[in-house]
């Protein structure tokens, strides 16, 4: 991997140098269907039909509606909400569909969602304009430990050098999911943050792994050099700046909006509205709530480069700083095959270029509880949109999005974009466990010394672990207080069988609980929190 990138640098750094020796002018003009930039870097597809961009998205806006209304039928997700931003103005912002399935709720532009990992980006521009008022004691390569002295990484290596960037790229060596298992069982911030102590970790800074505690980790950092709560932050560098008046870090504050989408789990290929989701222990990394009208304001503000629109164009977010969380910082896939364009990640930001060749910075975010949002912006456009749903992810807000920039690129749709975006987002949907579409044996019984597994276990990872007998069998209580319950059903002489539940193992999930014994006493590991091996409990009667 190492050496692939290294090769791969080289080349783009000499095309580069052949490219620019080639450059005889600046500005733009038509070459061949291509519509050439002050630089070869930018040039890029030129619109159809010589259209002007205001054209091309004018154009573009008279068939959105329609759009919509096909990829809601097709997916069938309860509601949606969608804005357009275009030359410093809201060009377009509706809401479709209801609120909740089953009550007469419409939505609208000013309907409150929860985002969820459309987060990352937004606290991201928080972190850019801390950076900008921090009078150079902070950046995106401050140590970590600068700010949070107490913490530590399992690595001491890791713990001295990894930076607020490091966290904010997924590029600190933490898996993906590191600390996910322990908010599903109901562990706070503070909490789950000095138990990732415990993680172990891949190769620093030359591997990518999607982490909400990661970045949350980095968030919480910046915020404590200015002696503030996440949100605080928040509310006084972003939401109140940009005019956002209705967008919060805080669960309690999307509850308590009277205008609310309620979340709507895919249960047997029907969106119902089961569960609540509080993501307030990650909540710079999924924990946002909003509207597609407070969300379109910042967008004008991102491709402004921080700045407010209008003839004012006052600086709300340090340009530097926001530069540099938007441009690319790590390869975040690809896959290996040659022929394959590589996507990009900056600091909390997805960062690379369409099949026309402009750059795009982007973000989707999904709750498997109920919720699929997505946002793009395209400088070279001048364009922006993000769309909002409030069912679990299956692609309607990616797919809204990619057929309206083909329409204003190509004048066209590309392909089938709900199809793929559904298959590519489905597999978030598809139930976790070992045992998964597999049968309990014919003469399933418990263990005939079950009572021997009883009474408590402990973990120095997840904590304790009480396994008690009830009428309806074998209950397993962890997490604080023992909140979290697992029923452990029969399935053969070395193992039980349970339903993990929560954000991360969807409806149909199903994981072994590994009875092992030994001189030394009876461990217990239970299959779906074992990823990263501390699944372990060892009996402590």
């Amino acid at each position: 991997m190492n050496r692939r990138a290294a090769v791969t640098g080289l080349s783009l750094a000499l095309a580069g140098i052949v490219l620019l020796t080639a450059c005889t002018g600046s500005g733009s003009s038509r070459s061949s269907g291509v519509m050439l930039g002050a630089v070869p870097n930018q040039d890029v597809i030129a619109l159809p039909e010589d259209e002007s961009i205001d054209t091309a998205v004018a154009a573009a806006l008279e068939r959105l509606p329609d759009l919509i209304e096909e990829t809601i039928e097709s997916t069938q997700v309860p509601g949606m909400a969608v804005s357009v931003v275009h030359g410093d103005e809201i060009v377009f912002a509706e809401g479709y569909g209801t609120r909740e399935v089953g009550a007469d709720l419409a939505v609208t532009p000013d309907t409150v969602f929860q985002i969820a990992s459309l987060s990352k980006p937004l606290s991201a521009t928080g972190v850019a304009a801390a950076i900008g008022q921090s009078g150079g004691s902070l950046d995106w390569n401050t140590p970590i430990t600068k700010l949070l002295p107490d913490f530590e990484f399992s690595d001491p290596f890791v713990t001295q050098r990894a930076t607020v960037g490091d966290a904010f790229s997924h590029r600190t060596g933490l898996r993906t999911g590191a600390g996910d298992d322990l908010e599903d069982l109901g562990y706070e911030q503070t909490e789950i943050l000095d138990r990732l102590r415990m993680q172990p970790l891949d190769e620093f800074r030359s591997t990518y792994h999607y982490s909400n505690f990661g970045l949350t980790l980095g968030a919480v950092a910046v915020a404590a050099s200015r002696d503030q709560q996440w949100e605080e932050l928040m509310n006084e560098l972003v939401f109140s700046p940009i005019g956002m008046d209705s967008t919060s870090t805080e669960h309690a504050a999307y509850l308590a909006s009277e205008n609310r989408a309620v979340l709507h789990a895919l249960i047997d290929g029907q969106f119902t509205p089961r569960f609540d989701r509080n993501p307030d222990p990650q909540a710079p990394a999924g924990g946002v709530s909003s509207t597609v009208e407070d969300l379109a304001q910042w967008m004008i503000v991102l491709l402004n480069e921080g700045r407010a629109p209008g003839e004012d164009a006052s600086e709300i977010i340090d340009t530097a700083a926001l530069r540099e969380a938007m441009v690319a910082q790590v390869v975040s896939g690809g896959g290996e095959d040659l022929a394959n364009r590589p996507s990009h990640y900056g600091h909390g930001f997805g960062a690379s270029p369409l099949v026309s060749g402009r750059m795009s910075y982007s973000h989707s975010g999904a709750f498997v509880l109920g919720s699929g949002t997505a946002f793009q912006i395209v400088p070279e456009l001048d364009l922006g949109m993000v769309v909002l749903t409030n069912g679990a992810p299956v692609g309607a807000a990616e797919s809204v999005i990619a057929q309206f920039f083909d329409l204003v690129q190509f004048g066209t749709i590309t392909r089938d974009w709900t199809s793929d975006f559904g298959v590519f987002l489905g597999q978030q949907l598809a139930p976790v466990g070992d045992l998964v579409g597999q049968e309990p044996p014919t003469d399933a019984a418990l263990p005939p010394d079950m009572r021997s597994l009883l009474g408590r276990y402990e973990n120095p990872y997840f904590g304790e672990l009480m396994l008690e007998e009830r009428a309806d069998g074998l209950v397993a209580r962890l997490g604080p207080d023992g909140m979290a319950e697992l029923t452990l059903l029969p399935w053969d002489d070395t193992r039980l069988a349970y339903a993990p539940r929560g954000e991360n193992a969807p409806e149909g999930s199903l994981a072994s609980a590994l009875i092992s014994r030994s001189a030394s006493g009876i461990e217990l590991t239970l299959e779906s929190f074992d990823a990263q091996g501390l699944g372990t409990w060892a009996q402590s009667r």
